[in-house]
């Protein structure tokens, strides 16, 4: 099983008009770019901006549906992973995922 890795779809409206895309996505994106040997570990789901998503409903419940999200496959030990009340299941969230790629994948780490 690998890493699960949810990503929302660019170009999306809402009432506050748009086309619009998600920023932190776009720097986890960035970081597939730099590293695309990490889409190798992963399932990565591109979903569309309005809720609810059912596919990381599924995984980790309604109250966690913000993307990116990473749903970890529980082969590498992460402490710092969120849990899941509704499914049990761990996962990271927006800029969390990077230091958790960078132990687990030797990719380089964010700059502080």
């Amino acid at each position: 099983m690998a890493d699960r890795l949810y990503l929302l779809n660019p170009d999306w409206f809402d009432d506050q008009g748009g086309p619009w895309f998600c920023p932190p996505g776009a720097r986890i994106e960035g970081v597939l770019g730099l590293y695309p040997r990490l889409r190798e570990h992963l399932t990565v789901t591109y979903l569309d901006h309005p809720r609810p998503r059912p596919a990381v409903i599924a995984e980790v419940g309604e109250a966690n549906q913000s993307c990116p999200l990473l749903v970890l496959d529980g082969e590498f030990d992460w402490p710092d992973a969120q849990v899941s009340e509704e499914t049990g299941a761990r996962f990271l969230q927006d800029d969390d995922i990077l230091p958790y790629w960078a132990a687990r994948y030797g990719i380089g780490r964010p700059h502080p």
